[in-house]
């Protein structure tokens, strides 16, 4: 009778130890199972940048052009930033400059210290102390006179546009365009004499003598193959 019970403990004894070992053995291997569940999956090679652009950022560093160097980035729907940058100080401070195709970047920084500037002390007798902007990059169709053109991607989606609205002046004075240009006096004469000579920068330049969405900025772009200045 002794022998039995204490062939039963074993018994009892032994199943108690295999069912350990199992459940060991099934929790060792559920963190492996999360491991390799959580394995990061490779990455795709970013895309390379134009020559180009290598000699559009020399042309910057030369002009002594402080700017930040943006990754390539497909947006979708035709929406891109490729060749881009970041104007970050070319002399003049300027609002709301965001991603710039780098030869828009170049002409518009060139336009500000060549155009604007030397023309504020000639017809406004001041310095500008700062520039106003809508901004550059946005994935949208253009703007007509009568709203969104649809299906007509902006060059503003390709981070090949900005639209300009104001200057400020160190005197306290701030000219825009949509309270000067159809106004008498040197602010009016000062916006066009800078519409002027950004059409020999730029491909394209949009004033409020072109429609009623331009009525508060100025529009410059380096698309298309021809150019228009109105």
């Amino acid at each position: 009778m002794l022998s039995r019970r204490r062939a039963s403990k074993t018994a009892r004894l032994v199943a108690l130890l295999a069912l350990a070992a199992l459940t060991a053995c099934v929790s060792n291997r559920a963190p492996q199972r999360a491991r390799v569940a959580a394995r990061p999956q490779p990455m795709a090679a970013p895309m390379p940048n134009s020559e180009a652009f290598r000699q559009c950022k020399a042309r910057l560093d030369q002009a002594q052009v402080r700017f930040e160097t943006l990754p390539n980035q497909q947006k979708g729907g035709g929406c891109a930033i490729i060749d881009a940058v970041k104007l970050l100080d070319f002399g003049t401070p300027t609002a709301n400059l965001g991603a710039m195709n780098c030869e828009l970047a170049a002409s518009f920084a060139a336009w500000v210290r060549y155009g604007v500037r030397p023309a504020a002390r000639v017809y406004l007798n001041s310095e500008v102390v700062r520039v106003e902007t809508f901004g550059t990059y946005a994935c949208r169709d253009v703007r007509g006179s009568g709203g969104t053109i649809a299906g007509q991607l902006s060059e503003h989606a390709r981070a090949n546009a900005v639209d300009i609205s104001a200057f400020v002046l160190a005197d306290g004075r701030r000219i825009s365009v949509v309270d000067d240009w159809r106004a008498e006096g040197p602010g009016a004469q000062f916006l066009r004499v800078i519409r002027d000579s950004a059409c020999k920068r730029f491909r394209t330049v949009l004033s409020p003598d072109y429609n009623s969405a331009h009525r508060d900025h100025l529009h410059f772009d380096n698309g298309g193959k021809g150019r228009y200045c109105r």
